[in-house]
């Protein structure tokens, strides 16, 4: 029984992992999930939480990566494999800026790989990698000297013993240390990371490398660079996606034949049909209540804001399209699944496919409308929020960059101008879906100790700068003036559409 559980553990982890080598990271969470029942005592117990870990981090759940690694780290017997979870903690306090855990965490490590316990079983690469991290906490911690000498010394071990993936990290932390102080340096150091990258093929570390060289506009080349960013993350997209769709589809098969060999016999059909029905009849009605809840707190929110004129008007717009999406979308949608629902005869298959799809469509119409008009989240996950905001605008046709947002020091901004930063973008996206026709959108975030600074470019058509207030846009200048903020616009007809967006912090 024991082996029949360490064999089960083996394989979930092993599935899991391929899930995260694809990018798939709810997957992987959902197949470790499945393995924690056979992994309590044995041996892949302290993997499985490593794993959850690395799930959450990608996700940027960052306290619940955390739990995971010190979980993991209790479980690992090996002084030296403890390593691991527990770097990779400190790794998470870099991506939250907490840059004095982060720094005891990796020098604590770092001292313990003297000890008789460890140095005999300890390699070059564990070394380099807890010098390139601690150096690079430093730097980001504002001890750049010593930081700049850890991270330089940390790259000369990995060019020493040949290693090549772990060198990408390394050029990539000094192209982030020279951004600042010499472009043409980081440009190089983010060239070395994207060629090493490409020649691993290693699709992240490339993304990551080309972002540098776009962000730092040094070269002739930046336009080059931004296309490879797009086509190789394209690629990815639907990479990622295809097998995504193919684990699906795996799943579903499995969970199908078993369906069908437990089906009831046909005289239970009538009994089931009617669940069926009375269960759809429900979800129509949720989805409805739903809709409803939403709008209510949408329409709360709004009416906190403190320039009462100007949340006024803003919330009199909001309720006009969302009436008229509701009017135009759904009203009518809604009224025909139930008259459908009561005269079709829903034991026929394909009656029965036919409502479930106009059902969905009706749930993802409601969703599309709460995205759009939903609360915003100020607090720790406003730069997550933010990108998957953005996100929900990329197509095959059309990408959406944003460049720099990490990097904006969003936690000293009070509520009311994360707020309007988020309208303002979101208000942005919406004119340029209905308007200009776009195939590429670069939103490019800058920010020093008054103000941040956003310029929104894209290569659609364009408009008069007279047609500004009918298409939308003088609500978002009010927003931005409503915070002591500004707005430029620069437009013509077939020549795209700028904007630079000033608020101050």
């Amino acid at each position: 029984m024991i082996k029949d559980s360490i064999n089960i553990s083996y394989i979930f982890i092993k599935i899991a992992e391929i899930h995260q080598r694809n990018g798939d990271y709810y997957g992987s969470k959902e197949i470790v999930t499945e393995a924690l029942p056979y992994t309590k005592e044995d041996v892949y117990a302290a993997g499985a939480n490593n794993f959850l870990g690395i799930a959450d981090k990608e996700l940027a759940l960052y306290d619940d990566a955390i739990l995971y690694y010190k979980k993991a780290a209790k479980q690992y017997k090996d002084p030296l494999l403890r390593h691991n979870p527990i770097q990779n903690i400190a790794v998470v306090y870099i991506h939250q800026k907490k840059y004095d855990n982060a720094i005891r965490i990796l020098d604590s490590l770092l001292q313990s790989l003297s000890t008789k316990e460890i140095k005999e079983k300890a390699q070059p690469g564990d070394k380099s990698i807890l010098q390139d991290n601690l150096g690079y906490a430093y730097f980001k911690n504002g001890w750049e000297d010593k930081g700049f000498h850890l991270m330089n010394e940390g790259l000369q071990i990995r060019l020493d013993t040949k290693d090549i993936y772990g060198s990408i990290e390394s050029y990539l932390h000094l192209a982030d240390y020279y951004s600042k102080k010499n472009v043409q340096k980081s440009d190089e150091n983010a060239l070395l990371a994207y060629k090493t990258a490409t020649k691993l093929n290693s699709v992240d570390e490339r993304l990551e490398a080309l972002q540098i060289l776009i962000s730092n506009d040094n070269s002739p080349n930046t336009n080059k660079y931004i296309q490879h960013y797009f086509t190789l993350n394209d690629s990815i997209i639907k990479v990622r996606n295809n097998f995504k769709n193919k684990s699906a589809k795996i799943k579903y098969d499995a969970k199908k034949e078993k369906d069908e060999n437990e089906k009831l016999r046909l005289e239970k059909a009538e009994n089931l049909l009617s669940l069926q029905r009375a269960k759809y009849m429900r979800i129509v009605f949720v989805i409805v209540f739903i809709f409803l809840v939403i709008l209510i707190a949408i329409l709360i929110r709004y009416y906190k804001n403190k320039n009462k004129a100007i949340e006024f008007k803003s919330s009199y717009d909001t309720e006009t399209r969302i009436a008229k999406k509701i009017h135009d979308e759904l009203a009518n949608d809604v009224f025909q699944v139930i008259a459908f629902a009561e005269s079709q005869p829903l034991a026929k298959e394909n009656t029965k496919e036919n409502l479930l799809q106009k059902l969905d469509d009706i749930y993802g119409r409601v969703r599309g409308i709460s995205r759009e008009n939903n609360s915003i989240d100020t607090g720790a996950n406003f730069t997550k929020s933010i990108k998957e905001m953005l996100s929900a605008y990329n197509t095959a046709e059309r990408n959406i960059m944003a460049t720099n947002i990490e990097n904006v020091n969003w936690e000293v901004m009070d509520e009311v101008k994360k707020v309007t930063i988020s309208r303002i973008l979101q208000e942005l996206m919406v004119n340029m879906k209905k308007h200009s026709q776009a195939s590429l959108v670069v939103i490019k975030f800058e920010s020093d100790q008054k103000t941040i600074v956003i310029n929104y470019t894209d290569n659609g058509k364009g408009c008069e700068k007279s047609t500004i207030a009918k298409n939308g846009l003088q609500n978002m200048v009010n927003r931005a003036q409503a915070v002591k903020g500004s707005i430029d616009i620069d437009t013509e007809p077939n020549r795209g559409f700028k904007a630079k967006i000033v608020i101050p912090e």
